[in-house]
């Protein structure tokens, strides 16, 4: 097999900046739409009672893609959601596998995609907003989450000279190439989740992708490294609440982008399409215990692998699908495992074992 590690790398960062593009639009109008609600809603209290946050996180979590699951992640991590809100969304969530079943694969039958997208939602939104609302009950213990320990003063204080390179490609240059970049693909990136494009704007697309993700790594970098105005004034001004939205744009597509290399990498180059397929067409025990697995791999990749096949393979079981759909977390683990990698630990394992009890279940109902 001839591997080209420079035409690998060149076709992940293009796909890690496609995501990027609906990515991005989903953070930074989410911290608006926030913003404008906190402004015009000064001094009073609108919050959801607790025993709803499953419910809500469950509903949150069908909506397709993985934007939802980067805003529950970042809601969490403000304590503004319950754990249980934040496992039933994880449970609920297809990532970007709902936009395979819904047509972005070639080889699609939409008439039973169709049913399959309808079902495994409603397995997921039943199962997660149960199980939320028991985790919930059982007062599972949140500790508070604080991406930077230092309180404003300390950080004005320990700032150094060094940093005001990397303060100005935070707070200036990378912060504006990153926006303007998001808009520019937003458009694409939407119609790529159909398998649709731009043919006009095709060439520069694509570059453009590859140059977003290389921009979010070096972003994401410079800011863990610098102090700058993002640390300041907790989001009181649009300009904080957007450099605090950059900053998570830019720690998701830098997921995604190790996320993509490492399992496509895996899955084409150490396990190869020829074995890969004879896993997926095995037994429907293996088969159910393997899609888990699988879709419990951070990001998104996994869970497209499995609703891919099960659009290609006629004997694909329903109920691996199911489990792969549950075991998911989509890209919005990644934020919280940069938050709190405990709670990521213990979503992603909690949510393996479910995915096995109910994807075994469905396997016994004959679905």
């Amino acid at each position: 097999m001839n591997f080209n590690l420079w035409d690998f790398a060149l076709e992940n960062l293009e796909a890690a900046g496609v995501i990027g593009g609906y990515v991005s639009i989903s953070i930074v109008g989410f911290a608006l739409m926030t913003f404008a609600m906190k402004v015009k809603f000064a001094g009073r209290t609108f919050a959801a009672p607790r025993w709803s946050h499953p419910l809500i996180g469950a509903l949150l979590g069908i909506i397709p893609g993985c934007g939802a699951t980067i805003v529950v992640a970042s809601l969490y991590k403000r304590d503004k959601i319950s754990f249980g809100g934040l496992f039933a969304t994880f449970i609920a969530t297809l990532g970007e596998g709902s936009f395979v079943l819904l047509g972005a694969s070639d080889e699609s039958d939409v008439a039973s995609n169709l049913n399959a997208f309808v079902t495994v939602n409603l397995v997921g939104l039943c199962v997660g907003a149960i199980i939320g609302l028991v985790i919930d009950r059982s007062n599972f213990p949140q500790p508070k989450v604080a991406i930077n320990s230092q309180s404003p003063h300390e950080t004005e204080s320990t700032a150094s000279p060094k940093h005001s390179v990397l303060d100005f490609f935070v707070n200036h240059l990378g912060f504006y190439l990153l926006i303007g970049m998001g808009f520019f693909l937003f458009p694409t990136s939407i119609m790529a989740l159909w398998g649709g494009g731009i043919p006009a704007l095709e060439p520069i697309n694509v570059w453009v992708a590859v140059v977003l993700t290389l921009c979010c790594v070096a972003y994401h970098i410079a800011h863990r490294s610098s102090h700058g105005e993002c640390s300041d004034h907790e989001s009181n001004s649009i300009r904080s609440t957007l450099v605090h939205s950059v900053a998570d744009v830019a720690l998701v597509v830098t997921y995604v982008f190790v996320g993509l290399f490492v399992a496509n990498y895996t899955i084409d180059v150490l396990v190869g399409p020829e074995r890969f397929d004879a896993w997926m067409t095995s037994s429907p025990l293996a088969v159910v215990i393997l899609a888990a697995f699988i879709g419990a791999t951070p990001g998104c990749g996994g869970m497209i692998a499995v609703a891919a096949a099960y659009t290609i393979i006629p004997s694909f079981p329903m109920a691996a699908l199911i489990a792969a759909g549950i075991a998911t977390s989509g890209d919005g683990i990644f934020p919280l495992i940069a938050a709190n990698k405990k709670d990521a630990i213990v979503v992603t394992a909690a949510g393996l074992l479910v995915a096995l009890v109910v994807g075994y279940a469905a396997l016994a109902l004959g679905l």
